[in-house]
């Protein structure tokens, strides 16, 4: 089940235990909703091995951003997710106009199906979008307020990369349906259960683990406090 509630990770906590409580909190949710998971001091929940997961693969469609930005904010998601669309619809574009156009992050995007078939389809689908340069666009339809009530069988899957733009339908159509495709959504989900996620939306930013669609408030802290430390 999604959550938006946070995850306190304290300072000095080691990383494996830091890895062991980000798996586990939905099963320990705070009482009050819209705690920062950045408390204290700005440097704490920092887990340099978690920045090890930045791509910053600059011909990747499932990114936005500068490679060499000096904050990455990597995002592990599913379609079908209402907190995910949340994250999209208010967080996200706010993020971007805010700190992706001055070349201060970039956000990742990885696939973390976790709720069945149509969102496996939905994943691989966005996947597909983004070989014709068109995933943001994908993403876009695909969170609108209403979409994820219509499902996603084939058909609305082909009806959302019209939406988005893409080109060539047939294309897609052979791209949703091939063995890149389930390996690069299995390389994400990978990650993500390499993490101990267990639920969406869930973050990190330069090693910084952030649970749930917290409010924009949160994500500042974060960004800031990473791009001090990366001007260190």
């Amino acid at each position: 089940m999604s959550t938006s509630k946070p995850y306190l990770i304290g300072a000095g906590v080691a990383v494996a235990a830091a890895l062991a409580a980000f798996a586990s909190y939905t099963a320990t949710k705070p009482a009050e909703p819209g705690t920062s998971v950045v408390a204290g001091s700005q440097s704490t929940g920092v887990h340099p091995e978690l920045e090890a997961y930045a791509r910053r693969d600059g011909t990747d469609p499932l990114a936005v951003g500068r490679a060499d930005a000096p904050v990455v904010l990597i995002e592990y998601a599913d379609f079908q997710c209402g907190y995910c669309g949340k994250f999209a619809r208010d967080t996200e574009p706010a993020l971007i106009e805010k700190y992706v156009r001055e070349g201060t992050l970039r956000i990742e995007w990885r696939n973390f199906p976790i709720f069945g078939a149509p969102s496996e389809g939905a994943a691989r689908a966005s996947w597909a979008a983004g070989q014709q340069g068109r995933f943001w666009q994908f993403h876009k339809a695909a969170y609108a307020v209403g979409a994820k009530e219509k499902g996603f069988g084939k058909e609305r899957l082909l009806a959302l990369a019209r939406e988005a733009g893409v080109a060539d339908l047939d294309r897609f159509g052979r791209d949703l349906d091939s063995e890149a495709a389930r390996r690069a959504v299995a390389k994400d989900q990978e990650q993500a259960y390499a993490l101990g996620a267990t639920s969406t939306p869930s973050f990190l930013v330069n090693g910084r683990p952030i649970a749930g669609a917290q409010p924009m408030e949160t994500f500042t802290e974060a960004i800031e406090a990473a791009k001090r430390e990366a001007g260190r």
